[in-house]
């Protein structure tokens, strides 16, 4: 049996904690950069098909907030 010195003990609580703490801090900036994103890149009008453009077989809009032609 092997015993665990208080020195390794708390190496391995240091090294735990700095992964934790690397963790979350690679969480909270990846949510960052997601509402970063979300807020600058809000197209004004992307270019699509309209109800009653195109074969009956294709997907349009259900509701389109740009002005029609």
């Amino acid at each position: 049996m092997t015993t665990r010195t208080p020195m390794t003990v708390s190496r391995q609580r240091t090294t735990i904690w700095i992964f934790v703490a690397a963790g979350i801090t690679l969480l909270v900036a990846a949510n960052a950069h997601l509402v970063y994103v979300a807020a600058t890149s809000q197209p004004e009008c992307v270019e699509h098909l309209r109800i009653g453009e195109g074969s009956a077989q294709q997907f349009s809009a259900a509701k389109s907030s740009c002005s029609s032609r």
